[in-house]
């Protein structure tokens, strides 16, 4: 699992590689990422946007922004949590992924970003080096 907390939100990133659903013969891969955003602050914020970035391992990069998260813009009160998971396919057995939310405070509207941590997406296709 991957963490990382920004102005008391705790992000956890646990990446899941799914083989039923990729095909290596046709550099199609699948991973599934499960998210919990966690607020152990004192203020409730709402998410309102997120970024990710998506690097395959030929260096090839992804962006996906939208608001919200899959069409929702959770309030997260003081210790409430928000889960979602999500896919991610490519072209290559490994990448790597990480990015922000924006998010506002209840009380003054204040923006500010939340890192995402960066997360690997490893596969058993994955040629392995040792340097």
């Amino acid at each position: 699992m991957y963490r990382r907390t920004t102005r008391s939100i705790e992000i956890t990133v646990k990446p899941m590689y799914l083989e039923e659903q990729s095909e290596p013969a046709s550099d199609h891969y699948v991973w599934a990422y499960w998210v919990r955003i966690e607020n152990h602050g004192a203020e409730t914020v709402q998410v309102r946007a997120r970024h990710m970035r998506v690097t395959d391992a030929t260096g090839r990069h992804q962006e996906d922004h939208g608001e919200g998260i899959s069409g929702e813009q959770p309030v997260l009160e003081p210790g409430k949590a928000f889960e979602y998971t999500s896919l991610r396919p490519l072209k290559t057995p490994s990448g790597i992924m990480a990015g922000s939310y924006e998010m506002d405070t209840a009380t003054t509207g204040e923006r500010f970003a939340v890192e995402i941590p960066a997360f690997s997406l490893d596969s058993p296709y994955q040629e392995r080096r040792l340097h």
